[in-house]
């Protein structure tokens, strides 16, 4: 149907009513979220660029004409009970919207006879049967209120906010598998790749999976175990496809190049530097790089008698000896003294040898000759692994690594042997607490555990509670001091309690788990890079990194989809749910002159305030949330149930988890470069000198705005952007022309290099030339 039908969402993104008038849509249907402000059952609903949706509000749900009766005279009760139930929300000539039917119902057969009866007993109500777009079609938009921006209230129906943070699991499922997507393969695949090439049906697959996760129950893990699995998997496969294809992508570009050895590619959109990995012949250290691994040229010399071969030979399993270390020939050389066999091994397995053969044949000659001395030597060319920084690279672009002088300072470690430096930046480790400072800026990543007595919809707390903020032992090492990149191991040892007792509502037990983080820190670049490593062995918790702020603050500032918003340290809530402001960011959050960058640790909170709704000292990141149910009565902040009561195992997400952040002092820097710093590295990809095409280029140039995708539509490249200001910018796209089109691909306007995209705009740009 020709509307937007969004009654369930866990709030509402602030520019939905721009995505569906982009779309051709111009009504949304909503219930959760809407704030109480709205004094209707209609209202309009702005995106920050201004478009605008007349939205349907049904306060009492999407199933408030459910389980109609058989009887005419009572469902005539239950139209008078729901219209003084309205009250003032309605107008005096209606009409109602009565939704008849709600989840998991079948059709009510004997619906049309009761509306025929009532139309026919009486004269107050006059029922028609009808579908939501001809019912909208006719809606009045008289005197409606304005709602702008995002709905995140919980004052009519339970926001449930805390679906943002259980089952991390599968938040960071969807943060890798829509990077891989969006970010890289269809990118790489639409820009180094032909035309013709393009693998649109393994694009859908992958795709389709995407969209079979997309429903919010789904997503948003509150459902069963059984369905959480499967929305892990169908997460697994559409990554897996998208690196596949990117992979694929960058070896079609190395095979156009003229130049051979190592390419340094870019994947996103803006012109970077940064550190990438490369294999250079030789041994030893090469200036200006950070030496990170060597091939020797031998990898084995030995002489054994003939009788002793297989214990050589043994460690050749098909044509593989060693990690890394293919058999890619092999000589044999014979006197009547010795006998010398030679393996040259590749790093790569480049050609099918029938190595078992050779080593049968091997296996007969030592048998023999079993007294004669076997000289046995595995050989290979000496390369070496190094970091290297590269610097200018274009966005979409190319070039041939070349050793270059480091640009900026090196990477070192400070004479406290609990830090590292790149000169602007130091960080310093706590070894009291495990928290690190960060220019003078202390406590950063303070871990703090406390219980959970929720489900998978809400945190709540329990009534007897034992905050853990202090770990038992800290031990810090310096893993690698540079000069390129530093990094510090950080091993926090705690006592968390095991459980919540149910009949008690209190933390009980203890257990000891070590938390380990690696400190990241590059030369020339602002981001801290935090890993997180820990086996979860303790339920009903949640952890949580606080950061303090070098400056107090009243409001946070995250992404969430095309649009930065701007949120308080309060939330509005109900009388069935206490509004907290535990907020979701897609990929980044900023506050009192801090930014924090994650990959799926979706929930946030602005804490230690003065008051409430006052400013706030530390932003608090959820890094797991542990719960046993998939909804529960009787909570501290949501007494009434929402959803079945069935206990969970997947949501107490037990076991390994790997969680990745970054934090970095101030705002300048756009916090979109600082989300690809730190989860789309520059590629590095092998060139033969197989083409005609230049050592250094650039597909595409855009600039002005943030692309959102870039794909192939019906074989031309079809680009998305948005702006996240309040101030027109004008998006250039070197050397191309092109026409702006709808979300449905109806084309709107042309352009020639270039066009303006108004404030919080998003904008699709189908290219009709290819350069």
């Amino acid at each position: 149907m020709e509307v937007g039908y969004l009654p369930d969402m866990f709030g509402h993104v602030a520019q939905m009513p721009q995505l569906l008038r982009l779309a051709g849509l111009d009504h949304a249907v909503v219930w959760r979220g809407v704030p109480s402000a709205v004094t209707g059952t209609a209202f309009w609903w702005e995106a920050p660029d201004g478009s605008r949706v007349r939205a349907e509000y049904l306060p009492h749900g999407y199933g408030n004409g459910a389980s109609t009766p058989k009887d005419a005279e009572a469902l005539v009760r239950r139209l008078d009970a729901y219209e003084t139930e309205l009250g003032d929300r309605l107008s005096p000539t209606g009409p109602i919207l009565w939704m008849n039917g709600t989840d998991h119902q079948m059709p009510q057969p004997w619906l049309g006879r009761v509306v025929d009866e009532i139309n026919a007993s009486q004269d107050h109500f006059a029922l028609d049967m009808t579908g939501l777009a001809d019912y909208l079609a006719t809606a009045s938009t008289d005197g409606l209120d304005t709602i702008v921006g995002e709905m995140r209230s919980g004052v009519a129906a339970n926001l449930l906010m805390g679906v943002g943070s259980n089952r991390v699991d599968v938040k960071i499922a969807a943060a890798r598998a829509e990077r891989a997507l969006e970010r890289r393969a269809e990118p790489l695949c639409a820009l180094f790749a032909p035309a013709w090439w393009w693998p649109q049906a393994l694009f859908d697959v992958a795709w389709l999976e995407m969209i079979r996760n997309s429903a919010h129950d789904s997503i948003c893990a509150c459902s069963h175990d059984e369905v959480c699995e499967a929305v892990i998997a169908r997460y697994a496969e559409a990554r897996q496809i998208a690196e596949g294809l990117g992979d694929t992508a960058l070896k079609i570009l190395a095979a156009t190049l003229a130049t051979t050895g190592p390419i340094v590619v870019n994947p996103s959109a803006r012109g970077r530097s940064g550190l990438v990995e490369v294999v250079v012949p030789g041994n030893g250290a090469l200036a200006d790089t950070q030496l990170l691994g060597e091939r020797p040229a031998t990898v084995l010399d030995t002489t054994v008698a003939g009788r002793d071969l297989g214990t050589v030979l043994g460690q050749i399993r098909s044509q593989q000896f060693g990690p890394d270390t293919y058999v890619i020939d092999v000589e044999v050389e014979q006197s009547d003294d010795a006998v010398t066999v030679t393996f040259h091994a590749d790093a790569e397995l480049r050609e099918n040898l029938l190595v078992d053969e050779v080593k049968r044949e091997l296996y007969a000659l030592g048998g023999a000759r079993p007294d004669t001395p076997f000289h046995l030597r595995v050989i290979q060319e000496p390369s070496r692994r190094v970091l290297a920084r590269v610097t200018d690279l274009p966005g979409y672009g190319w070039a041939a690594w070349e050793p270059e002088a480091l640009d900026v300072a090196p990477v070192k470690g400070t004479a406290s042997g609990r830090g590292i430096t790149n000169g602007p930046v130091t960080i310093e480790v706590d070894a009291t607490d495990g928290s690190f400072s960060l220019n003078g800026v202390s406590g950063l990543d303070r871990l703090v555990d406390d219980g959970d007595h929720g489900d998978t919809y809400n945190y709540s707390p329990p009534d007897h509670d034992r905050v853990i903020e202090h770990p038992e032992r800290v031990s810090v090492e310096i893993v690698e001091a540079g000069p390129l990149r530093g990094q510090l191991r950080v091993v926090r040892t705690y006592n968390w309690p095991e459980r919540i007792d149910d009949e008690s509502r209190s933390r009980v037990g203890s257990r000891e788990l070590e938390v380990v983080t690696i400190l990241e820190l590059r030369a020339g670049e602002e981001l801290v890079r935090v890993t997180v490593e820990l086996d979860n062995t303790v339920r009903d918790h949640r952890l949580r990194s606080w950061f303090p702020l070098p400056e107090r603050a009243r409001t946070s500032r995250a992404e969430c989809a095309f649009a930065v918003v701007e949120r308080p340290t309060s939330a509005e809530g109900g009388s069935t749910e206490l509004g907290l402001p535990t907020y979701p960011s897609r990929r980044f959050v900023q506050a009192g002159g801090l930014t924090v960058v994650h990959e799926g640790l979706l929930e946030y909170e602005l804490v230690d305030l003065k008051e409430p709704g006052g400013s706030a000292g530390a932003l608090a990141l959820t890094l797991l949330r542990a719960t046993g149910m998939l909804s529960r009565v009787e909570m501290t902040y949501r007494p009434l149930p929402a959803g079945p009561p069935l206990p969970l195992e997947g949501a107490q997400v037990q076991g390994r988890h790997t969680l990745r952040y970054g934090v970095a002092l101030g705002t300048d820097r756009a916090p979109w470069a600082l989300v690809d710093d730190a989860f789309l590295p520059l590629e590095v990809v092998n060139a033969a000198a197989l083409g005609d095409e230049p050592d250094r280029g650039s597909a595409l140039t855009v600039l002005g705005a943030e692309v959102s995708s870039l794909t192939r539509r019906a074989g031309a490249l079809e680009l998305r952007v948005f702006n996240p200001t309040d101030e027109a910018v004008t998006v250039v796209v070197e050397g191309r022309r092109g026409e702006l089109v709808d979300l449905r691909g109806a084309p709107l306007t042309s352009f020639e290099s270039r066009f303006v995209l108004g404030p919080w705009a998003i904008a699709t740009a189908r290219l009709l030339d290819e350069s």
